[in-house]
């Protein structure tokens, strides 16, 4: 049974805005390098959010959100 999380329900909402600004820089600007890469790096914070809740250790539920932070940051950038 998956936990309820604020932190999850946020992430998963950005992932969304993040495939439209990727459709937006993809066909109306036809970028597409770097709109691939923070299409990967911004939906994969999700992903590393699911993934941490759903582990089996508190170990690993640290290591996914330490993954997370990083996507973020690189998002971000």
């Amino acid at each position: 049974m998956q936990r309820k999380s604020i932190v999850y329900d946020k992430a998963f909402a950005f992932s969304i805005r993040i495939v439209k600004l990727y459709q937006y820089l993809h066909k109306e600007k036809g970028e597409y390098i770097l709109s691939k890469q923070v299409l990967r790096s911004g939906t994969s914070i999700g992903t590393n959010i699911r993934e941490g809740l759903e582990g089996q250790s508190k170990k690993g539920f640290i290591a996914k959100l330490s993954i997370a932070l990083k996507e973020t940051a690189e998002t971000e950038y």
